[in-house]
């Protein structure tokens, strides 16, 4: 099965170190969609990459194709809360994933 790479772009660069109680809950609620599709074996892995230049998240995704991985996305509660989050979604031709 194809295997993607999903990024979760905040709506501004600041967003991990000053989220409101309300995008914390948002937050919240959007890690449990991951760990729902983990439990379904379609997601590999999901989390935040610490990066210096500021965190954002990620999840390492297969599904039959990238119209697929994108309904995922599309489906998540910081998309749906139209917040100003989006996700880039990069195919893996190479991904090798251990099981």
């Amino acid at each position: 099965m194809p295997t993607f790479f999903c990024k979760l772009v905040a709506p501004r660069a600041t967003f991990a170190f000053d989220m409101t109680d309300e995008e914390r809950a948002l937050m919240q609620r959007h890690g449990e969609y991951w760990k729902g599709a983990v439990a379904s074996g379609h997601v590999v892995a999901f989390g935040v990459v610490g990066d210096p230049a500021g965190p954002y998240g990620i999840g390492i995704v297969e599904l039959e194709d990238e119209p697929a991985v994108q309904r995922y996305t599309n489906g998540d509660p910081v998309v749906l809360a139209n917040r100003g989050f989006r996700f880039e979604i990069l195919p893996m031709p190479f991904g090798v994933i251990h099981r």
